[in-house]
């Protein structure tokens, strides 16, 4: 069993997580990135999280840190 908490999860699982939990507007506070800003939606946010590395690590590094919000809630 993987220790890493990304293990076999899709980036589209984690973004829905995050908007649920956060909100686009929280997230775009969060995380600088237009497509979070600007008429968001889950799968133009894909789109750009798929093709910019350095976003999708921001996007992955939040999800982990909020793991232990997501289960308190």
């Amino acid at each position: 069993m993987s220790n890493d908490p990304l293990h076999g999860i899709t980036l589209k699982a984690i973004l829905e997580k995050l908007v649920e939990y956060y909100g686009f507007d929280t997230l775009g506070e969060l995380i600088k990135i237009k497509c979070f800003n600007e008429n968001p939606t889950i799968n133009s946010s894909l789109t750009f999280l798929r093709k910019t590395e350095w976003a999708r690590k921001k996007v992955e590094e939040l999800y982990v840190r909020s793991l232990k919000k997501f289960d308190a809630k």
